[in-house]
């Protein structure tokens, strides 16, 4: 018998109806070419910490790092019956076809069950990047070894365990450091992504409120060449800039010192020359088809859609089979793709959206654009419209977000945006004055593609008359042109997408920033619309009109914790490791003890963080950190947060520690006191929280 084992129940049904016959029994359908059965997502998850040592189930500073030995796996309480259908499925198989999603997500889920089991059964993968009927029997003409996909595995089994110690170990140990403090309600899940990803918009809240704008000036002079007059901008020298007057930016702040450049300038003599003309070519192709990443920002730009909102409506456009597999951070497609272009092109211009269907009646499929590159092809490619005509309403989101992606597919059959680039140098004073100037030669697609805007006074709309360098020019009229710092802009959940995708332009360490310019960012495509959900859902961000802003939880915790975990580099460094192991460079074993390493560290750390102060608590005046009313066999008591590194408990009195009556200062080979319960000290968190 042949098994395959989808991911999803939806990719079954889809997968079971192009096998033909399909015949439906309870978690499983049979086909005529197999038997067709689905996980839900993840049916294992990671084991707590007390399922390695009952002692785990009390938070003890002491106890920490728990770093497993061997790492443990349980069947998750919620899918224990379809799992016990899959286990008994693979028993009667004699081969398996991998059907998780093309990712390495999909990779570990399918996998993950594999190992657990101890399968030594023929595996296969079958890569379904797309579920219309054509593109899943060319999937299932070419299976491949599933032993090809071990690296992918490998990646996804050592982010999940790195989340696990990171989270684990850190949520404990900054958790109780803040009880310590009086914070005895607040429960801090640190992730290895999800908190420098709250870090960057904390970080940048407090660029906004502590923003002052600042006035500036650009001196802007009018040239006369035989061939006619243009407007170029004076650019200091670098020995200039080093000046007081301008700012690190390199914009000259000081009015007076721009005053006396004007007059300079507006003085004669007023003749000058050409220092430098230089006309280039300059062809840009088109942009991209889009990852979801790419599509989130976007949909965020034009019609301030949610990540998620992007997300589950790709998935659904997906899942009714009229776009590719949505959780592709690929922006490239494979050439065998090429074939296909004629009759999806052909769909679309039989579509209702006018400026979509010009798009595609004027396209030419034998044009091959930069996207179509097979060596930047993993598992895989970026996300497209199908050969499923749509032939049906869709909600408006699906809608906006199919249109989006077929116009980035269509616009793929255009040929180049050519034009030329003049770039003037004038010496004039002994100073130089630059303007930039652009002639299109060939619209190519920008002529059918809503190109993005330009804004009013930028130098490369400007047309410049035919010049030579050595040219003479005579200076007509010199202006000084005033401007205002603007303060940054608040995150929006799309742009913090676009954040965490491009995480070296927030990296602190400048030799890290270079590294990490061609990064996959931080989180994966999947995960980084949850983790915003997330951070929001528990409290640590809030929208306001649309907005990200941090909570006083997140500024107590970021502030709270050392800058490893607040500023992505680590983070983005690792993720590149992630990435790279998945394509074979580095292993499981060397990634996972660097991770040790750095929780080890952390934790260490978290027994001097400086939380604020939570207002009206009980110090205990043994050790100082907080005292905590809770209720024992013999009604209520104060103990020290700080147990059972001190074990100070005292009687309560009207509601406050009895620190002038009997008191128990137990010493650490004493006993507690027979109404003081531990447990009672310790928060409810699960491994669920850190992913």
């Amino acid at each position: 018998m042949r098994l395959y084992i989808a991911e999803k129940p939806s990719m079954a049904r889809e997968l079971a109806a192009v096998l033909k016959n399909p015949q439906r029994g309870k978690g499983f359908i049979k086909t005529s070419g197999g038997v067709v059965t689905w996980l839900f997502g993840h049916v294992l998850q990671q084991a707590e910490p007390d399922a390695y040592d009952p002692k785990y189930k009390i938070w003890r500073a002491e106890d920490l790092p728990i770093v497993p030995q061997v790492w443990k796996m349980e069947v998750n309480p919620s899918t224990a019956e379809q799992f016990q259908i899959v286990k008994s499925l693979i028993a009667e198989a004699d081969e398996i076809i991998h059907a998780g999603d093309p990712d390495r997500e999909g990779q570990l889920l399918v996998d993950e069950v594999l190992d657990f089991l101890g399968n030594k059964k023929p595996v296969k993968r079958i890569l379904l990047n797309a579920l219309d009927e054509t593109s899943i029997l060319r999937a299932a003409e070419n299976l491949r070894d599933n032993a090809e996909f071990f690296n992918l595995k490998q990646s996804a089994l050592a982010r999940s365990r790195a989340d696990w110690l990171i989270g684990m170990n850190l949520s404990r140990a900054y958790t109780l450091a803040a009880r310590r403090l009086g914070h005895r309600d607040l429960v801090l899940p640190i992730g290895r992504v999800k908190t420098p990803t709250l870090a960057l918009v904390v970080r940048r809240e407090r660029e906004i409120k502590n923003f002052k704008p600042a006035d500036f000036f650009k001196i802007l002079v009018t040239f006369e060449h035989a061939n006619g007059k243009f407007i170029a901008q004076f650019k200091p020298s670098k020995k200039m800039l080093e000046l007081k007057a301008f700012d690190s930016e390199g914009r000259l702040i000081d009015k007076k010192f721009a005053e006396e450049l004007l007059k300079k300038f507006s003085a004669a003599p007023h003749d000058g020359k050409i220092f430098s003309y230089k006309t280039t070519e300059k062809k840009e192709s088109p942009p991209l088809p889009f990852s979801l990443s790419t599509l989130q920002v976007a949909a965020g730009k034009i019609f301030a859609y949610t990540p998620q909102q992007v997300l589950d409506a790709a998935q659904s456009l997906y899942e009714k089979k009229f776009t590719t597999y949505p959780r592709s951070d690929c922006q490239f497609l494979p050439t065998t793709q090429l074939r296909d272009a004629q009759r999806i092109l052909k769909n679309l211009s039989r579509t209702n959206d006018s400026a979509l269907k010009t798009l595609a009646l004027n396209a030419n499929p034998t044009i091959k654009s930069r996207a179509w590159n097979d060596k930047k092809i993993s598992a895989h490619h970026a996300i497209i419209p199908t050969q499923k005509f749509l032939n049906m309403q869709l909600p408006a989101v699906e809608l906006n977000v199919y249109n989006l992606i077929a116009k980035n597919y269509a616009v793929q059959f255009y040929p180049q945006h050519v034009y030329d680039e003049t770039v003037v140098e004038v010496k004039y004073k002994d100073e130089i004055f630059s303007v930039r100037g652009k002639v299109v030669k060939q619209n190519g697609w920008r002529e059918f593609y809503a190109a993005p805007k330009v804004k009013a006074d930028d130098e490369t709309e400007i047309i410049l008359p035919q010049m030579e360098t050595g040219d003479d020019v005579l200076q007509k009229k010199s202006e000084l042109k005033k401007g205002v710092t603007t303060a940054p802009k608040h995150f929006t959940s799309s742009s913090l997408v676009d954040g965490m995708k491009n995480i070296h332009n927030y990296v602190k360490n400048p030799d890290a920033k270079k590294q990490l310019k061609d990064v996959y960012g931080i989180g994966t495509e999947a995960t980084r619309a949850a983790i915003i959900d997330d951070l929001t859902k528990r409290g640590f961000l809030k929208v306001v009109k649309k907005n990200l802003q941090p909570t006083e939880k997140a500024y107590l915790l970021i502030d709270a914790l050392p800058d490893e975990m607040t500023y992505p580099d680590a983070t983005a460094i690792w993720e590149d490791k992630l990435h790279s192991m998945s394509e074979g460079d580095g292993t499981l074993e060397n990634f996972l003890a660097g991770q040790v390493k750095f929780t080890s560290k952390l934790c260490a750390a978290a027994t001097k963080a400086k939380f604020a102060e939570a207002e009206g608590i009980f110090k205990c005046p043994r050790c100082g950190a907080a005292l905590v009313k809770r209720k024992g066999k013999n009604g209520e008591f104060w103990g020290c947060s700080a147990y059972p590194k001190c074990r100070t408990t005292f009687d309560d009195k009207d509601g406050k520690p009895d620190f002038d009556g009997k008191k128990f200062l137990r010493e650490k080979n004493f006993d507690a006191p027979e109404n003081f319960n531990p447990a009672d000290f310790e928060p409810i968190i699960s491994s669920a929280d850190f992913k």
